[in-house]
């Protein structure tokens, strides 16, 4: 189909593509609850006909497109699940669920891929090979449903694989595309500090948790300024740090938790055993105990040169070479990266931040949204990529 004929054929299902987001917005399901979201993709892809529907998982849903020709296959991933988050928001198509909100644009990603499989589902005819729609149930729950969905089989015969996120910090009608490295594996560490509590007044009488877990806290940081080389990319963040009751009590143990996100598979296995060393080093060396437990999460997203490169041209053909935006690897966590395992694959962003109409909020806040916008140009890089995809 000719660019201009098909770009008129994306307009078509723009009016769509908003309703089935704001639905989704409405009513939100938190990762691997997500059986009314999951009910109603499939029963608007059945509307389309032209596609054969399945339920890989509980919450999940696959539709396959086969062209009439035989060709490569190309799977097309959109996850659907909301966050814990009460929605601050005002506007009329706000959370119907308390407490669960869709705050980091997976409804976007929802309506876009329906968009898209409508879109193909229509050109069936002219499609030499298969596109496979991947419906992803808790993408923000590890061990996420990516892992679930690919142990399911949907990545049997798969020759490639695309996914995007549409990006708050990108402005509608950028493109944000990375070679090689883009998210790192997001790992989780959680630490308990056994002490000796007693009265904040006779202090010595004690094993302090609080301040042996200070000093846990800050030296933890050594590890990426002093144990780590300064070219590779690791964080180490303490996000949680519980311990006390009183002012005048200080407590029996503390409580640690944080996440560590690398790239490199060497560097990654090597920072349990260097946190352990810390932590049991400090403990010690007071008196006190501890217990360590360290999660690997998901997998880096890597993307692949030559399916990204096909990415890269989209952009400059069905937009303009200036809606391309080179991003460098960021430290961010994707369960995208499960099915990259498989085929080799892209992710990339769809910009859908929008200063002058206040969308500016970041990702997971209570006042996140979407620029609308952003849906028709998320819906062109799904089909335009697939279709190149399927020729190259």
């Amino acid at each position: 189909m000719p660019q201009n004929a098909l770009s008129t054929f994306t307009e078509l299902v723009k009016e769509d593509v908003v309703r089935w987001r704001r639905h989704l917005h409405q009513n939100p399901e938190l990762s691997f609850q997500e059986e009314k979201t999951a009910q109603f993709v499939y029963d608007t892809l059945q509307s389309f006909g032209s596609l054969e529907l399945s339920r890989p998982t509980k919450t999940s849903v696959m539709a396959r497109l086969l062209g009439k020709q035989p060709g490569k296959v190309i799977a097309i991933r959109a996850d659907m699940d909301a966050l814990p988050i009460h929605e601050e928001n005002t506007f009329d198509f706000v959370s119907q669920n308390p407490g669960v909100m869709h705050a980091c644009g997976h409804d976007g990603h929802t309506a876009m891929l329906l968009g898209a499989a409508k879109i193909l589902a229509d050109l069936k005819d002219q499609i030499h090979g298969e596109v496979r729609f991947l419906f992803q149930h808790a993408e923000e729950l590890f061990p996420g449903g990516a892992e679930e969905m690919v142990n399911a089989g949907v990545m049997e015969g798969v020759d490639l694989v695309i996914g995007t996120h549409l990006w708050s910090s990108l402005e509608t009608g950028k493109i944000g595309v990375a070679y090689g490295p883009m998210m790192a594996a997001p790992d989780t560490f959680s630490i308990t500090i056994e002490g000796k509590g007693g009265h904040a007044a006779m202090p010595h009488q004690t094993v302090d948790s609080i301040a042996i877990g200070a000093q846990v806290v800050t030296n933890l940081q050594h590890i990426v300024s002093r144990n780590t080389d300064p070219l590779d990319n690791l964080v180490v963040s303490v996000s949680k740090f519980i311990g006390g009751t009183a002012h005048n009590i200080i407590p029996g143990s503390v409580e640690i938790v944080g996440t560590v996100r690398s790239f490199d598979p060497k560097l990654r296995e090597a920072v349990p055993e260097l946190m352990e060393r810390v932590v049991k080093g400090i403990t010690e060396a007071h008196g006190a105990a501890y217990d360590f437990q360290y999660e690997f999460g998901y997998r880096p997203v890597i993307n692949h040169e030559e399916v990204t490169r096909v990415i890269e041209e989209t952009v400059s053909e069905v937009f303009s070479p200036d809606a391309l935006d080179l991003l460098r690897p960021n430290m961010g966590g994707e369960d995208f990266s499960a099915f990259q395992q498989k085929a080799p694959g892209s992710f990339f962003y769809v910009g859908a931040g929008n200063k002058a109409k206040g969308i500016v909020y970041p990702h997971h806040h209570p006042r996140f949204t979407i620029d609308e916008d952003a849906l028709e140009n998320g819906v062109k890089m799904f089909v335009n990529a697939a279709l190149k995809l399927l020729e190259s």
